[in-house]
């Protein structure tokens, strides 16, 4: 049973930071070690309630109070054998969620929610420091072939599941190494890419290969992948940046966030001798506020920029979740500090760029900006500037963090007789094939962009059904039906 007055004795403790001064000189994670005292009485908060909401909160029906407890009373190999009943990557969603589990936790309709990520973490780190994470290879191969394009977090969940089914699994991804986002598009100082790489250690020894440098459609074709495999599942993510259309919009230094992100990472992991797009002693505005533009923040940080200013198009949300518009237990909208913030910088809210100004060499060196207000009462979305706040800022390099308008229009989806959906991403039916038979979809790619734990649940749910497409016998664990329904809901 859980402990009766831990979550009166203790309250929310979370990992300390690694001081600003020290950690913009490196690009290793921000976040300290949890003392294994601190983690143990911050589980103990958990009241393993009735009716636990954060399994709801969580897209892959983590059984959150189950580890916790386990964690609280030092079984630490229990502990990650319930966490990774549901989560491959514990990982990789411990560092990256944003937690919806934990803006579901009952203890925070009255109080400061369980720090669940945090315990997720140290469980995994733990298994990890205790060698209880091990390869787990099929008894029995069953004869059958797969073929999953992209090793993003979906991609990867669904080529383990299948693996551990006994189907030969082949992984192909465009970039040199695996990981997808979280290889390129994710900074260290969030994730260090060594937690990548003893994953997909065990992925091999499971029977999974990887491909890489192979641009499905463009180095290989749908047909070749019809001939070499019984199945297909598309994790090929949603990267189609969106847009902005203010003038100026042509001039050299403006950039999507990506690019910026990519280049900064292949320099981190001695890929590239230098970023090709490098904020060093340059003015840089970042429009949109999100956890990309909060990325990029924390790369200029690193990479010396002269300043940095964030526009976000949205009012400041306020520091507490309001129970009239957000009620217990969904998501709230509320202020979302990153450890980036805590860096420097500007942060300018309910502001939207007007024109990027450039000089005579046709590079941009000004933006004008001003405040806003955003209309929806004609159900669209109106930026209407507020007069009189107009101002004009230095700024060298722009980078847009706008969020991303779906799956990239490919050659693989036209030879497949695929074809975007009007959100420009995959869509499938309630067994995840797409219209191509045989032909599966997972995660953003079928989603849109989202959070790293519906890419691993969609992953898990597409593996599920194309097992059963192979004649699977036994079922393959997917999400719960709940949280799978609300999938392709």
């Amino acid at each position: 049973m859980p402990d009766p007055s831990g979550f009166l004795e203790h309250g929310r403790e979370v990992p300390k930071k690694r001081p600003v001064p020290v950690r913009i000189l490196d690009n290793r994670e921000v976040y300290t070690r949890t003392s294994k005292a601190i983690v143990t009485a911050q589980a103990s908060r958990c009241m393993d309630c009735g009716i636990p909401f954060c399994h709801n909160g969580c897209p892959l029906g983590n059984r959150i109070p189950e580890w916790n407890d386990l964690a609280r009373t030092g079984r630490w190999g229990a502990a990650i054998e319930q966490l990774h009943a549901t989560n491959n990557f514990p990982e990789f969603t411990g560092r990256l969620c944003p937690a919806p589990c934990e803006a579901a936790c009952v203890l925070g309709i009255g109080d400061d929610p369980v720090t669940i990520k945090n315990i997720e973490v140290e469980i995994i780190d733990r298994a990890f420091d205790d060698a209880n994470v091990r390869p787990q290879p099929a008894e029995l191969a069953s004869g059958k072939s797969v073929a999953v394009v992209g090793s993003g977090p979906a991609g990867l969940a669904a080529a383990q599941q299948l693996a551990r089914a006994g189907h030969a699994v082949t992984v192909y991804e465009r970039d040199d190494a695996p990981g997808g986002l979280l290889r390129y598009g994710i900074p260290d100082f969030k994730l260090e890419k060594h937690q990548i790489d003893r994953r997909i250690e065990q992925m091999h020894a499971e029977g999974v290969e990887f491909e890489c440098d192979v641009n499905v459609g463009v180095d290989i074709t749908a047909e070749d992948l019809r001939e070499r495999h019984d199945a297909v599942i598309l994790a090929v993510g949603a990267l189609e940046g969106r847009e902005t259309e203010q003038p100026g919009r042509e001039l050299a230094g403006i950039h999507q966030a990506m690019e910026h992100l990519v280049g900064a990472n292949q320099v981190v992991a001695g890929k590239a001798p230098f970023a090709p797009i490098d904020a060093k002693g340059k003015h840089v505005v970042i429009i949109g506020g999100g956890d990309t533009g909060a990325d990029c923040l924390g790369v200029a940080h690193r990479q010396g920029a002269a300043s940095v200013r964030q526009l976000d198009l949205y009012p400041t949300p306020p520091e507490l979740r309001d129970a009239g518009k957000d009620p217990w237990p969904t998501w709230p909208v509320i202020v979302r500090n990153y450890p980036a913030h805590e860096e420097g910088g500007e942060r300018n809210y309910a502001s939207a760029a007007a024109e990027f100004i450039g000089d005579e060499h046709g590079h941009v060196r000004q933006m004008r900006f001003s405040e806003v207000r955003v209309d929806k009462s004609q159900g669209r979305r109106d930026i209407i500037p507020v007069e009189g706040t107009e101002q004009i800022v230095p700024a060298d390099l722009v980078l847009l963090a706008i969020g991303f308008a779906g799956t990239e229009d490919q050659p693989l989806l036209r030879q497949f007789g695929i074809e975007r959906s009007r959100r420009n991403v995959i869509e499938c039916g309630d067994d995840w094939q797409t219209d191509a038979p045989g032909v599966f979809v997972a995660g953003d790619a079928h989603r849109g962009a989202s959070l790293i734990v519906w890419a691993i649940a969609e992953g898990r749910a597409a593996a599920a059904a194309a097992h059963k497409f192979l004649g699977g016998q036994t079922a393959l664990p997917a999400p719960v039906e709940s949280n799978a329904q609300a999938l392709v809901a």
